[in-house]
């Protein structure tokens, strides 16, 4: 989710995050570093506690195999932010708003990672949502009319999410809904408090 939403960002609205003067390589080398933090990384991590027991299924099925590994990716992506924010000075004096959007991201696996000690929350949904909320925050912040047609393939994945999770009977209706409002809500409120 989050290479989709910095994918957007980046060629669709580069000027939003200042990398309108990047070139389109630059920005594409941004766009695999952040998937390789966001995305390759959680993945293999995921992949050698399965392979190591400490979790019993890839879905993480579970609350107690979806503990270890949200609060350990909680815990990748905030190096992330970090790097981002304090380590790749160009990039943090340019574009403060990736770091901004990497730490509500992180913000929200570490909150699904809480919530997962008590209740299976969608983290599907919470994903979704924090890209619906993202785009959505910054159209209504910044009057971006180039991502409208975005913001509605991303409201019709939004549905097709939700209703995939329901139909593998991963997640009730609540835990879906619940999944949408926390990751809308951390990113708009990122958004409009600190971009």
């Amino acid at each position: 989710m989050p290479t989709l939403l910095f994918g957007l960002l980046l060629f669709q609205a580069p000027g939003v995050v200042g990398l309108d003067a990047f070139s389109n390589s630059l920005r594409f080398s941004l766009l695999v570093l952040i998937f390789i933090g966001t995305f390759a990384v959680p993945s293999l991590l995921i992949y050698y506690l399965f392979r190591s027991g400490y979790v019993r299924s890839m879905q993480l099925d579970t609350l107690a195999d979806r503990r270890l590994p949200y609060f350990l990716t909680a815990l990748i992506y905030t190096f992330l932010t970090y790097l981002f924010a304090y380590r790749m000075q160009l990039v943090s004096v340019v574009a403060p708003e990736i770091a901004v959007m990497l730490g509500s991201i992180a913000v929200s696996i570490l909150l699904v990672g809480v919530i997962s000690l008590y209740w299976q929350i969608s983290a599907h949904s919470v994903g979704i949502g924090g890209v619906l909320g993202g785009i959505a925050g910054l159209m209504l912040k910044f009057g971006l009319s180039e991502l409208y047609s975005s913001l509605l393939v991303l409201v019709l994945l939004a549905g097709f999410v939700a209703s995939a999770r329901l139909k593998l009977n991963a997640h009730t209706p609540a835990q879906i809904v619940a999944g949408l409002v926390l990751g809308l809500a951390v990113s708009v409120g990122a958004v409009w408090w600190l971009v």
